[in-house]
């Protein structure tokens, strides 16, 4: 196993640094919390290529990690994703990957993190780290006084009613890519950015569904505040028992 597993480039070509503690043993079975690595704006391709070599190289004994990043405007169309749901050339790119889902949008102002998990050294399956991961999403919200939820055969975080087109708001969106039993991909949460670009696709798949953001709710988080809040509460589902919601 290499010393240090493959990254993603940095911004002026800094190496990602681990800033939360990995303490011996966490809760989950004696399993290791994750390393946090902060890979800051990072372009989509070299980062979605960067989490195929890191899952194909590790082994056994190879940390769990969660990358913490912003992209520069990209749309990713996943496996079954139609390329219909993109409604408008814009000029934005479009990248065709190998999660799961249909098409979402990428930028700045935008809180993206990446699980590169090894799903059955913590005795998960797909199903629950997906819940894992929406109740990470749903508990921060309701730290700010926002109740969100999560919608059957739509993964994801929704806030709100749903209005005319039969849809709550999407906040945040999820996608995953399970290979050898371990985990990459990830979820993204809207904080603070320019949510034109979503008017130009049918968000997940759902033609009409509206997309929200925290700014917009009254939530006064920055990104990077956003994304310290989020890791923290997505390492504390990765550690304690499942709550059927």
């Amino acid at each position: 196993m290499p010393s240090n597993p493959p990254s993603p480039p940095c911004q002026g070509g800094a190496r990602p640094e681990q800033i939360l503690p990995s303490p011996d043993k966490g809760r989950m079975g004696g399993v290791k919390p994750p390393h946090i690595r902060p890979l800051g704006l990072v372009d989509y391709a070299p980062t979605w290529q960067a989490m195929i070599d890191f899952t194909a190289t590790r082994t056994a004994e190879t940390p769990d990690e969660l990358w913490i990043c912003e992209h520069p405007p990209v749309y990713t169309l996943g496996q079954a994703g139609k390329p219909e749901h993109l409604l408008a050339d814009n000029g934005i790119p479009l990248v065709q990957i190998d999660r799961g889902g249909q098409i979402t949008y990428h930028g700045p102002g935008q809180v993206v993190i990446y699980l590169l998990l090894d799903l059955n050294r913590r005795g998960f399956k797909v199903r629950e780290l997906v819940t894992r991961m929406e109740q990470a999403i749903i508990d921060l919200l309701a730290e700010h006084g926002v109740a969100a939820t999560r919608l059957d055969k739509a993964p994801g975080v929704y806030v709100g009613h749903a209005g005319a087109s039969g849809y709550p708001a999407k906040i945040a969106a999820l996608g995953l890519r399970i290979r050898r039993g371990c985990s990459y991909h990830g979820l993204s949460l809207n904080v603070e950015m320019e949510l034109a670009p979503f008017s130009a696709i049918n968000p997940c798949g759902y033609a009409g569904m509206p997309v929200t953001q925290t700014r917009d709710l009254g939530v006064a988080l920055t990104t990077a505040q956003a994304a310290e809040a989020l890791t923290r509460h997505l390492i504390r589902q990765l550690e304690t028992p499942l709550e059927t919601p």
